[in-house]
């Protein structure tokens, strides 16, 4: 029984790395090109896999610059001055 546990384990890691390194963006992948990070997590399922969320995917998004989210008009210091 924890051989099964082990092996669904190791193909929800599969699958979620082969996703994840599906979707980034490639000029932004570490190390290698995009695609030979998906032929290493299929060719070498655990460790390309472990490499993958560790040394290969985007560390994070870029930013968009401005405010992130807009602000409660009690919070925005230029609607209480007009107050």
């Amino acid at each position: 029984m924890p051989r099964v546990v082990l092996v669904i384990l190791l193909i929800a890691l599969i699958i979620y790395s082969l996703i994840e390194a599906g979707q980034a963006d490639g000029d932004r992948v570490r190390l290698m090109p995009r695609w030979l990070w998906i032929v290493a997590i299929l060719l070498l399922p655990g460790v390309g896999a472990v490499a993958w969320l560790l040394l290969g995917r985007p560390t994070g998004r870029p930013g968009t610059g401005g405010r992130g989210r807009p602000m409660a008009p009690d919070d925005d210091v230029d609607f209480l001055r007009g107050l």
